[in-house]
């Protein structure tokens, strides 16, 4: 993976990250593919409204149908038939989404699975193990996702723990890629991004910001945001950790899809983010435009025969009324799950390159003005 900052407004940066299975241009948003799918979407689809890299779960494809099925079936690319760059999250977000149902070791998390109830234990071995196994680009270390709230001592313990795990994982990375002959500097050798914990605790952030990079990864991320508290406080942590998060690599902030908290995460010079909210709201009748998020359900859709969004090229806006796709969703019929998603991710997609554009014309500020404002 190589990454270059091709310009620059203010501290947000137009960048290029280059794979042997694509480029993906920057600030980037990847659709989320948790099972192997982005749902309701094809692979083609998601090319054709211009996705350059989905975001696939190491939990949910370890639990089913198994990591060593999928590299049987050729890899995640050949089992789903996407071509393009795909990066795996650790497995360690769904663990901290599992609390009733896991246990929390130095070497790793004891947990039932939430299908059949049967027991597994993951730890950045295993991490490492499931995410070569699924053919990943960009594989993430195996990270404690700290809740919110949390005490000022069990985020130091998160921190710590963290830590162990990340250069657990780089030596684990290594042996993989070994294993499978692939040397450094390798087309096939997937790149490994760091995650920084720290809660909301700008000294324990900056502590584990420095751990991190010390270890050295391909790229950085900041987890443990958007886990339920307050905006300002997300808002707070993103100002003040773009700028110590090291220059010359990506920075990916995991799990932002709020279209406002992407600007300002640009704005202060985060790279990546990912999320499922466009595409869960799409499913739930919870559309975007340019004049704001609509609930398509509204009876005042019912006899409204112009697109969704007169401003979208997209396939649903160009073919269909708003009325159709409230008649759709009210009929629970399964296109209109397709149509809504279509339209949604398009947006997102459009919305990001329409702000790379603003950065390479030095008016990136103009642009989060006209966006800031409306009602997401």
């Amino acid at each position: 993976m190589r990454f270059e900052v091709l310009a620059s407004s203010g501290a947000a940066r137009l960048g290029l990250i280059t794979t042997p299975r694509g480029e993906i241009n920057t600030p980037s948003f990847m659709p989320v593919g948790t099972q192997g799918t982005v749902k309701a979407m094809s692979p083609e689809e998601l090319t054709g409204i211009g996705a350059e890299i989905i975001l696939g779960n190491t939990y949910h494809l370890y639990i089913r149908p198994g990591h060593r099925t999928v590299e049987k079936l050729g890899g995640l690319h050949g089992f789903m038939n996407w071509q393009g760059p795909i990066l795996t999250d650790s497995g360690g977000f769904q663990v901290f989404s599992l609390a009733s149902l896991r246990k929390i070791t130095q070497e790793g998390v004891s947990f039932r699975s939430h299908l059949d109830g049967s027991s597994h234990f993951l730890d950045p071995d295993l991490s490492m193990e499931v995410q070569h196994a699924l053919g990943a680009d960009i594989i993430m270390a195996f990270d404690e996702c700290t809740p919110y709230p949390a005490t000022r001592e069990y985020a130091t313990s998160s921190l710590e723990l963290t830590t162990s795990w990340a250069a657990k994982s780089k030596q684990a990375h290594e042996k993989f890629s070994e294993l499978r002959d692939v040397p450094p500097e390798s087309e096939g050798r997937p790149s490994l991004f760091g995650i920084i914990q720290g809660g909301m605790y700008r000294d324990l952030r900056m502590k584990s910001t420095e751990e991190i990079t010390s270890i050295g990864f391909d790229g950085y991320a900041v987890g443990g945001v958007s886990v339920g508290e307050p905006k300002a406080d997300m808002h707070e942590i993103i100002g003040y950790m773009a700028p110590i998060m090291p220059a010359r690599s990506p920075r990916y902030l995991m799990g932002i899809g709020d279209l406002k908290d992407i600007l300002v995460a640009v704005e202060a010079g985060f790279d990546m983010f990912d999320c499922v909210m466009p595409t869960r709201n799409a499913r739930n009748g919870t559309l975007f435009t340019s004049e704001g998020r609509i609930s398509i359900k509204r009876t005042e859709y019912a006899e409204d025969n112009s697109p969704l969004d007169a401003d979208c090229g997209c396939y649903t806006c160009r073919y269909y009324s708003r009325g159709y796709l409230r008649h759709l969703f009210l009929a629970r019929e399964i296109l209109s799950m397709r149509l809504n998603t279509i339209h949604n991710l398009y947006f997102y997609l459009e919305f990001m390159r329409n702000m790379r554009k603003a950065i390479k014309d030095n008016r990136f500020s103009e642009f989060k003005r006209k966006w800031i404002e409306t009602p997401w």
